[in-house]
């Protein structure tokens, strides 16, 4: 369950409209929080209408405001379409996060070709997409790009980091404000845990840090605790 927000508010971002794309997993569900925490106007965008619905209510009970909207942001008419909607609401988007860390579930010699297009068009194609239509229609608008973490191993890995270094290095000659988290490995679902990505997150979604841009940020995270093997897992407590 979401922690209830701090007695006295944080009111860092308030007045700032930040769309947070795969908001309804992963470092998605703990960056919105975060930002919406800190006063933000968090709009959740992702596939699945349920889970954003559910974890929109979850941020409005800890006092935080949120709107799901489903879109597939790997498809450009998609995301334009959720853009124009946040407009219609909010009269602005100030930032995006981006989550282009969609992971490869075969090794690199035995990825297909289907796979790997897959792969590209979730973090590269996307993240491109959305740039340049950030870039045609809202000038001012930052870009933070959540990209492959690194644990993540395999030579198809390297291309989608190097590609998406490379946009967030050379945005400045389209005079967009960009930048890369890379964290030290997949989300594990614990808040704690995966607190210091959404805390890097925040940092660049500060209004004092606006004039930061082009960075690739490492996010080095401990494993999360495994528990203890001589306690029996819930599944096991129900089948004895």
């Amino acid at each position: 369950m979401p922690e209830p927000l701090s007695p006295l508010p944080d009111t860092r971002l308030s007045g700032q409209v930040i769309a947070v794309t795969g908001a309804d997993q992963g470092y998605g569900r703990i960056v919105s929080m975060v930002l919406a925490r800190a006063g933000a106007n968090v709009v959740l965008i992702g596939d699945l209408a349920e889970t954003l619905a559910a974890h929109a209510s979850a941020i409005e009970g800890a006092g935080g405001t949120a709107i799901p909207i489903k879109a597939d942001v790997g498809v450009p008419l998609d995301w334009r379409s959720a853009q124009d909607r946040i407009l219609e609401i909010f009269g602005a988007l100030h930032g995006i996060v981006h989550l282009a860390d969609k992971r490869a579930h075969s090794s690199f010699t035995m990825l297909s070709e289907a796979e790997w297009m897959d792969l590209f068009n979730c973090n590269v194609k996307s993240s491109v997409a959305i740039a340049q239509i950030v870039r045609r229609h809202l000038r001012g608008t930052w870009l933070t790009i959540i990209g492959p973490h690194l644990n993540e191993t395999g030579l198809h890995v390297a291309p989608q980091r190097g590609a998406l270094g490379g946009l967030v290095e050379q945005a400045h000659l389209e005079e967009l404000r960009a930048n890369l988290v890379l964290p030290g490995r997949q989300a594990s679902g614990d808040e704690a845990q995966d607190l210091p990505v959404a805390d890097a997150v925040l940092a660049l979604a500060l209004p004092e840090l606006r004039h930061l841009g082009g960075n690739l940020i490492r996010v080095p995270l401990s494993e999360p605790p495994r528990a203890p093997r001589d306690q029996p897992t819930p599944l096991e407590l129900h089948f004895r």
